[in-house]
């Protein structure tokens, strides 16, 4: 690529970044253009489709999440990992407004431009869940699916305004209900109770 393209294609990403966490994944197009200073033309011979940007904006954070997973298997106790993980993912898809949506519909989908780096997502956040099950807390009626989908519902709460002021602690109703051994106390320091499996 020569060196004015790869310019431009960086700014291309650098504005989108911007743009999606200011407006969310349905920004125009033309505007990310028009913000990078480039013609629309331009921002379509890079990236044919919003996925295919999208895909190039997202693909390092999808990669970061999986070697943080990596880690956590090795550095964390199971169930310190898991929820980290969880918090991690939920930090990062609230970051980008509307992500979630396009995230769901893709996995689904392996035409999309998305469809790779969510399903490796998927599996990074499925191999500790695993691991947490074969050592005991948590629930084994859940897989990888079922955490995708509470890392999606998550982010949607700390997306809506009248919810995001509660979003931390329903973070926490939740990943209680994940583990079956409370791994922390709540606010005001008692044991939460052990969820059914």
């Amino acid at each position: 690529m020569r060196a004015d393209a790869r310019k431009n294609r960086d700014q291309l990403l650098a504005v989108a970044g911007t743009a999606i966490t200011e407006q969310g994944v349905d920004v125009s197009l033309r505007d990310i253009a028009r913000r990078a200073d480039v013609g629309l033309a331009t921002l379509l011979r890079h990236f044919p489709t919003r996925e295919a940007l999208l895909e190039a904006l997202l693909r390092t954070s999808f990669d970061e999440l999986a070697e943080r997973a990596a880690g956590l298997e090795t550095l964390s106790s199971p169930e310190d990992a898991l929820v980290s993980w969880l918090r991690d993912c939920v930090a990062w898809t609230t970051e980008y407004r509307g992500v979630t949506v396009l995230m769901a519909a893709a996995i689904e989908d392996p035409e999309s431009a998305l469809h790779a780096s969510c399903v490796t997502l998927r599996a990074a956040g499925a191999r500790l869940l695993t691991r947490a099950q074969a050592a005991g807390v948590a629930r084994t009626d859940m897989d990888g699916t079922d955490l995708f989908a509470l890392v999606a519902a998550l982010a949607w709460l700390g997306d809506q305004p009248a919810l995001a002021p509660r979003a931390d602690h329903l973070f926490e109703v939740v990943a209680s209900a994940v583990l079956t051994s409370a791994g922390s106390s709540d606010a005001e320091g008692s044991r939460r109770p052990r969820a059914r499996s």
